[in-house]
């Protein structure tokens, strides 16, 4: 995620999404890119997303424990919750505000969110439900407000689901692993990592040409 994709004031936004043919190892790269009604015809989009699509597995993966509340996790205090992430500089609105329960055990956070008033039916997975499953790694973690850098490894297995039991454990690196499922146990969503980094670091990202680092200037010799 290189950019965020911020409404302008006035006027609209168009969104490109663009997916190349596959590599020698079956693998796609997919990028998004946007422009506003206001940039000169001229102007570079913005690019705000880079990644890859492969082929889905079959299984999805075994879950170590099955009771909820987790065994042996402590509750973690959510309230005003939302008006301490403000505080940081991460602004929720109602769609989002989806989380209801946090517990830790030693390393491992786990939640559970959910968007009962929010169509979702026809959602593989709905990005205000992804997006709360993430709100305990915040409020359990003091400092700097952190927002989704860089995913890996991510698969949806099923659809329609309006509540997720989370579970997040340090994965390789500086990331988490991730793995959610619904009110029955089924597997909706799991990710083999997720980085973050600090919400300062954004940067604007919403005027056109925003993040671009060089330009090409003709020098006198």
């Amino acid at each position: 995620l290189h950019a965020p994709l911020v409404l302008p004031d006035a006027g609209g936004v168009a969104v490109q999404v663009a997916v190349d043919g596959p590599d020698d190892e079956g693998r796609r790269a997919v990028t998004l890119h946007s422009t506003t009604d206001a940039a000169e015809p001229e102007a570079p989009w913005v690019r705000h997303a880079t990644g890859w699509l492969v082929e889905p597995s079959k299984e999805p993966p075994a879950l170590d424990d099955t009771a909820w509340p987790p065994t042996g996790a402590t509750p973690l205090e959510l309230t005003g919750c939302y008006d301490g992430l403000a505080e940081r500089g991460l602004s929720y609105g109602p769609a989002f505000r989806g989380l209801r329960a946090a517990w830790r055990r030693g390393d491992e956070l786990f939640a559970e969110v959910t968007i009962p008033d929010l169509r979702h039916d026809d959602q593989g997975l709905h990005p205000a439900l992804l997006d709360s499953a993430l709100h305990a790694q915040l409020v359990a973690e003091e400092g700097d407000a952190v927002v989704p850098f860089a995913w890996s490894g991510v698969e949806v297995f099923a659809s329609g689901a309006s509540l997720l039991r989370v579970r997040m454990a340090p994965a390789d690196g500086d990331g988490v692993s991730l793995t959610a499922v619904d009110q029955q146990g089924q597997m909706v969503v799991a990710a083999d990592s997720l980085v973050t980094r600090p919400l300062g670091e954004l940067g604007e990202g919403a005027a056109p040409g925003a993040g671009e680092l060089f330009g090409v200037e003709w020098a006198e010799w």
